[in-house]
C-alpha cells in the first residue's frame, strides 16, 4: 500500500489536511509499533521492556519504580516485575536513593546503554534522513506537534485508566 501523497500541501483543503494528519498519525503509530517489536526482538527484549528502556534513556537521571509505572502506564506491581526482569537481564541497575535509603532508583546499565545505542545506529540515521528535507521552521512545527500530541496521549491514557468514559 502506497503512502505517497498524490498532491502537495497547497492543493489540500483544511479538512483534507486534518483528515490526512489523523490518518498518517494512525499509520505512524501502527508502523512504529511494528518497528518497536522488531527492535525489541533484535536486542532480545520484550516490547514493553524495550519501551521502558527507551523511556529510561530519555530521563536525565535515575528514576524510581513508581516513575517507571507512571512513564509506562503500568501498575506499580507490573513495573516492579519489569524492573526485576531488567535487573536480572543486566539492562538496568537498581541503587539506593542517596536521599532516602528506603527507596531504590533505576537507571540503564552502561553496557545496555551502549548495546541499545549500537542497535539504534542504523535506524537512527534512517529516521534522521527523513528530517533532512525539512526547513528549520518545519522542524519546529513537527517538534511542537509531537510534543503536544504526546501530552494529549498521556492525558487521554490517564483518563481511560481512571475509568472516565467521557
Amino acid at each position: 500500500m502506497s503512502t505517497r501523497s498524490p498532491r502537495n500541501g497547497d492543493e489540500w483543503s483544511r479538512a483534507e489536511l486534518l483528515a490526512r494528519v489523523a490518518t498518517e498519525s494512525q499509520r505512524h503509530h501502527a508502523d512504529y509499533s511494528v518497528f518497536n517489536q522488531a527492535m525489541a526482538e533484535h536486542v532480545g527484549l520484550h516490547p514493553t521492556d524495550m519501551q521502558c528502556v527507551a523511556l529510561l534513556d530519555l530521563e536525565p537521571g535515575p528514576v524510581s519504580t513508581g516513575d517507571i509505572a507512571r512513564l509506562t502506564g503500568l501498575t506499580s506491581g507490573s513495573a516492579t516485575r519489569l524492573v526485576d526482569r531488567l535487573v536480572k537481564a543486566g539492562i538496568v541497575e537498581r541503587n539506593s536513593d542517596p536521599n532516602d535509603r528506603r527507596r531504590a532508583l533505576v537507571s540503564l546499565s552502561p553496557a545496555a546503554r551502549e548495546r541499545i545505542a549500537e542497535a539504534w545506529d542504523t535506524p537512527g540515521r534512517a529516521f534522521g534522513a527523513v528530517l533532512e528535507g525539512y526547513s528549520d521552521a518545519e522542524l519546529a512545527v513537527i517538534a511542537d506537534y509531537l510534543h503536544r500530541a504526546a501530552e494529549v496521549g498521556r492525558a487521554q491514557a490517564e483518563r481511560l485508566a481512571s475509568g472516565d468514559a467521557g
